[in-house]
């Protein structure tokens, strides 16, 4: 090789090395510049340059000449934004701040525009709540603080547990999901509460109708969709501490979290604890029946509990990958007040108006421990969801050792002990196959074994599986013009096993003899259902103002105690005996919705039609077990219609208004209570908010004023043995602040909070203790910190 030669090659293969060294890899983040939370599908646009934000805002963009670089960032409900950006070897993680096009957003709107706007183009019926609103409305439990938000109630039970409720509808027609696995504990009961740790929750997604396309069995009345925390942005660290005190139940409560992450992997981790003592009452009297029952300084007896709770993940995200492992265990011991239970104070030696902390008989400890994978894959134009989920569930309810009828003193005060253990499974392929389609395919399995111990028997243990699969197709006609459909099918599979008293009963024979038997309660059993759910609706976005229209057909697989139950629920005073003869659930439901916003005012209206083919419901009988009335589960057909309306204005910069309203009229037309209406139906109630905002006053930054008033009308529409419940008007207040007490660093928030201010004697129609005429609780003095780190 001559040296010009040799030359050549050597300066060739010395600017290909320079060309090769100045090509760089731009990683970042892209979050929202005023919540800071990750934007999904943002794109990021250069020179023959593209990448699109992951779920966790991520992006990565390959092969990017050295030196300056112009990128436009874009996504819809933000400003777009102009980027240079220095390109070298040494450049680290880039972070880009969007701001929203649309700053006036309601605190009940969903938890980022990006979710807002796929809410508004999908056309089910929908709200999101967010950090903020969780941190502001935070009461005992998770649902009676969301209980603000329209069509949403909670059944209470006593001042630490609550069910949800949605447009009436409750137990096991609403299916509450807790990172992406359906929460399963013993929700079928009135009195168990739901076993989930309020604190470390960031975003939840309610889903107001029929479900089950999505969720399968149980979401035939809506779902509370707890979703999974953002992914910390890399290279970060933070936590809070959160401080509770109340003066009603003299609660003091404290919940500390933290998460942190790397570049990939990434920690989170929290403990809470609650101790509260009796809560208060406006009232010295209770009459049940024709007894009456003084209470000692207005305390519900023996409603005092406890609470611990820890939760732990682990996780990795990565441009094409994220995945994340939830540890959680909720432990709570709570009193049931003791009138409630078999009425025990008349006979009882327990002194329970001795302490106003201690927790005597009857109570209850539960044990929920659960592990959650979530793993998510994205690959082109496939991103691929897997779920997996484990779930313990441990419940004793004891009571006092007392005989009853056949059965002789029970040798301990292990009433009832449920042991569940259920297996999950969820996957689904999310596909777009052109800028029009979003197809997604799915399906999802669940395994649930109960085993039952204890003296007293009310269900028997059982086995149950469900599975389904699914296929639904969002069809975009325009960018405002939204089309949805589904189809689904289930099979699902129940075993009931046979249950024999311990004791002998005495049963006389036809011809006269007299036998000694222990009598069968429950029996082999294997039923098999299946069925078909769907749905199909449309949203369309005119200017300020969504349009949506939906039709949905969901059912739900009979519950073990609906169909075996055969004893006595003394929490609920009454026997209790199923019928194995009953059919799915099914119902079909009309929803629409308009929705109206601009920057000062906003107004929705969302009505439904919905009608039941067999509709499952414990009915009273005429008949009695000893001193006790015997309840059977029946079905009927039922007709049920209403719906929310809302509205919110902007008076001035700072003084805003809210008002909403909710009724739900239901009637069945076929069965024995044909004509009434359902048990535990909510009546019309109206919620009105005034908020001001005030400048910084000294120390105190954007302190807010917050009052409320309920107005709930009369509820006279009943199913007999249910009593009429009086209509009652309440007032709360709220101030929120925040104190900078260290320093440059996050704000202290301060929030005070005083229910029931006149301290008003009113009933709930839907709350557990209305059956024993208790009172909901009386006035409650507040005050909750959130200190950052």
């Amino acid at each position: 090789m001559s040296n010009k030669m040799l030359m050549a090659w050597l300066y060739i293969s010395l600017c290909l090395q320079a060309s090769a060294q100045e090509l760089h890899t731009i990683k970042g983040v892209i979050v929202d510049a005023k919540t800071q939370d990750p934007i999904i599908g943002a794109n990021i646009i250069g020179n023959n340059l593209f990448a699109v934000s992951s779920d966790g805002g991520e992006f990565s963009i390959e092969n990017v000449p050295q030196g300056l670089q112009k990128f436009t960032i874009t996504h819809i409900g933000y400003t777009s934004q102009q980027l240079t950006l220095e390109v070298n070897p040494n450049m680290g993680w880039v972070t880009i701040e969007l701001v929203a096009a649309v700053t006036n957003l309601d605190e009940v709107e969903l938890y980022g525009k990006t979710e807002h706007r796929k809410a508004q183009e999908l056309s089910t019926i929908s709200v999101g709540v967010n950090k903020e609103f969780l941190d502001k409305n935070r009461e005992n439990s998770l649902m009676q603080t969301l209980r603000k938000i329209p069509g949403v109630s909670t059944m209470t039970i006593g001042s630490g547990q609550s069910k949800p409720t949605i447009r009436g509808l409750g137990f096991n027609r609403v299916s509450v999901v807790q990172n992406g696995i359906k929460h399963e504990a013993q929700q079928w009961g009135n009195d168990h509460g739901l076993e989930i740790d309020q604190y470390g929750i960031d975003n939840i997604q309610i889903i107001k109708g029929p479900a089950s396309l999505l969720y399968g069995s149980d979401a035939i009345a809506g779902v509370v969709d707890i979703q999974p925390p953002n992914v910390p942005l890399p290279n970060s660290f933070g936590g809070e501490v959160n401080l509770l005190g109340e003066t009603n139940n003299d609660l003091l409560g404290v919940s500390a979290g933290i998460q942190t992450r790397k570049q990939n992997w990434f920690y989170r981790a929290r403990l809470t604890y609650r101790d509260y003592g009796d809560y208060k009452v406006p009232t010295d009297r209770i009459r049940y029946e024709s007894y009456i029952f003084e209470l000692h300084e207005n305390h519900l007896r023996n409603t005092a509990g406890r609470e611990a709770n820890a939760s732990f993940s682990i996780g990795f995200a990565k441009d094409d990958i994220k995945s994340e492992t939830f540890f959680s265990n909720v432990n709570a011991k709570n009193g049931f007040f003791a009138n409630a239970h078999g009425l025990e104070v008349r006979t009882s030696t327990i002194d329970y108006d001795s302490s106003n902390r201690d927790v005597d008989l009857p109570f209850h400890k539960v044990n929920h421990f659960k592990v959650i994978n979530n793993t998510t894959l994205y690959k082109g134009k496939h991103t691929l969801h897997l779920d997996l989920g484990y779930q313990n569930n441990q419940r004793e309810e004891h009571s006092e050792p007392v005989p009853h009828g056949y059965m002789p003193t029970p040798p301990n005060s292990r009433e009832r002990i449920f042991t569940k253990n259920t297996f999950s499974i969820n996957a689904k392929d999310t596909f777009r196959p052109n800028a029009r389609h979003d197809v997604v395919f799915g399906m999802d399995a669940e395994l649930q074994n109960n085993n039952i111990g204890g003296w007293g028997f009310l269900i028997p243990e059982y086995d149950r599986y469900s599975a389904g699969v699914f296929a639904y197709d969002h069809y975009k006609i325009n960018e405002n013009f939204h089309l949805q459909a589904g189809l689904r099918y289930d099979v699902g599979l129940v075993e009931t096993k046979a249950y024999y008293d311990w004791f002998t009963s005495t049963v006389n024979n036809p011809n006269g003899t007299t036998s000694y038997i222990q009598l069968q309660r429950a029996q082999d059993k294997t039923l098999n259902f299946g069925n078909f759910s769907g749905s199909v609706g449309m949203s369309y976005l005119s200017k300020n103002t969504t349009y949506k229209i939906n039709l949905g057909k969901s059912f739900r697989m009979p519950l073990a105690n609906e169909l075996a139950s055969d004893g006595v629920n003394y929490h609920m005073y009454r026997y209790e005996r199923g019928n194995i003869d009953l059919d799915p659930e099914q119902s079909y439901q009309l929803d629409m919705a308009i929705d109206h916003s601009n920057k000062w005012f906003s107004a929705g209206i969302s009505p439904f039609v919905n009608f039941f083919d067999n509709y499952i419901y414990l009915n009273p009988t005429p008949n009695y077990y000893e001193t006790l009335q015997i309840y059977e589960y029946t079905q009927s057909k039922v007709f049920r219609f209403g719906g929310e309306a809302s509205m919110g204005i902007d008076l001035t910069g700072a003084l805003h208004v809210d008002a909403s309203l909710e009724y739900v009229y239901a009637k069945q037309t076929s069965g024995p209570k044909k004509d009434f209406t359902l048990p535990f139906s909510p009546p019309l109630s109206g919620l009105f908010s005034v908020s001001y905002q005030f400048k910084d006053v000294l120390f105190f930054q954007q302190p807010l004023i917050t009052v409320d008033f309920r107005a709930t009308a009369a509820q006279n529409e009943i199913v007999p043995p249910e009593e009429r419940t009086e209509g009652y008007q309440a007032f709360n207040l709220t101030a929120i602040t925040q104190l900078p007490l260290f320093g440059n660093g996050k704000p202290v928030q301060i929030r005070i909070k005083l229910n029931n201010v006149f301290n008003t004697e009113y009933y709930d129609h839907t709350s557990f203790y209305r059956l024993i005429d208790v009172p909901e609780p009386g006035r409650n003095l507040s005050v909750s910190a959130t200190i950052p780190f």
